[in-house]
């Protein structure tokens, strides 16, 4: 039988560090963020960002890394005047503010956590949004189909152990003490997702309005 998939499609980006070794007092803040997409509308959105880069770069081959952007790198080296950064941050900023999309943002500050809790903050929030999704679902007739949750790969051993807590949580190891229909994703840095870089431009935009 084949399995029923949900209507919805989420994308998870971070903003922040997620250690506990080494706690920058400047930002002590970890950000994860949730993307949630009804996928008729994520269509949608694609479409619009696909526009945005071709009216601004004459191809679609071009990821909007917040940190690229930001720092006027690679590509991004021709907005380095105020006038053109100015224009092109107001057009992307409305892009993403006309989207329709469901942010769940948990937010860590990693020098208010216990001192026995070792558990890695990443997971922490990762749990935290996983259960509220659950709810949302239920709330919006998508709790009974399996949902693709993705996440943006970031090292071999990283990703090993984001899949091994993400099964974790899925089978159990909730609030809820039940099971979630969850399938997790983990796509390349260089897949060029629109989902996965309007989730990085968002959990950026989190954590500019926390500190």
């Amino acid at each position: 039988m084949t399995k029923e998939y949900s209507d919805y499609i989420i994308y998870v980006d971070e903003s922040g560090d997620h250690s506990l070794t080494s706690i920058d007092q400047e930002y002590p803040i970890f950000v994860l963020a949730f993307c949630v997409f009804k996928k008729d509308n994520y269509l949608k959105s694609v479409d619009r960002v696909q526009s945005f880069k071709f009216a601004h770069f004459g191809h679609d081959i071009i990821i909007l890394h917040e940190n690229d952007i930001r720092r006027d790198r690679g590509v991004f080296s021709k907005l380095k005047t105020k006038t053109l950064k100015d224009s092109f941050m107001t057009e992307l900023s409305d892009i993403i503010e006309k989207e329709e999309f469901t942010i769940i943002v948990e937010v860590i500050d990693k020098e208010k956590l216990d001192k026995k809790n070792t558990e890695n903050p990443y997971h922490l929030a990762m749990r935290s949004c996983l259960e509220r999704l659950y709810e949302f679902l239920l709330k919006n007739g998508g709790g009974d189909k399996q949902t693709h949750i993705v996440f943006e790969q970031r090292g071999k051993q990283e990703d090993k152990d984001l899949e091994l807590e993400f099964r974790r949580i899925c089978d159990g190891n909730n609030y809820l003490k039940k099971p979630l229909d969850f399938k997790i994703v983990l796509a390349n840095k260089q897949s060029n997702s629109t989902g996965l870089q309007l989730a990085d431009l968002v959990a950026r935009h989190q954590l500019e309005l926390i500190i």
